[in-house]
């Protein structure tokens, strides 16, 4: 009775990148992953268990994927989505220490402005 077994969905950050991928194309698998992850982070702010999960290795592997980007604009960027993902899960430990990896001051400000709970 296969037919009614329920499938395990497959998500973004679960899929294994063939080659090496450059700058722009992390950036729009961080912008990806950040989009899918949006509602398991709700989840997680609500202390849903199986959600948690499920953001964490959403936000570890956007993180890993940040830390191979080489432009600092385009990092910059990657991590100030990775750091509104955290605050929407009220993850704000990860969040505070993200923060502080963006160089780029007007990246800085908007997420200053956006979370102001970041600079404590």
């Amino acid at each position: 009775m296969k037919w009614f077994a329920r499938q395990q969905r497959a998500d973004i950050w679960d899929e294994a990148i063939e080659s090496p991928l450059g700058d722009i194309e992390a950036a729009a698998r961080i912008r990806a992953i950040c989009d899918a992850a949006a509602q398991s982070a709700i989840a997680t702010a609500r202390n849903d268990k199986g959600e948690s999960a499920r953001y964490e290795r959403a936000a570890k592997v956007a993180m890993e994927i940040a830390m191979k980007i080489s432009d600092g604009l385009m990092r910059d960027d990657a991590v100030h989505r990775i750091v509104n993902l955290c605050m929407t899960a009220n993850d704000l430990k990860t969040a505070q220490i993200l923060f502080r990896a963006i160089h780029t001051s007007w990246i800085r400000e908007v997420a200053q402005r956006d979370h102001p709970a970041l600079v404590q």
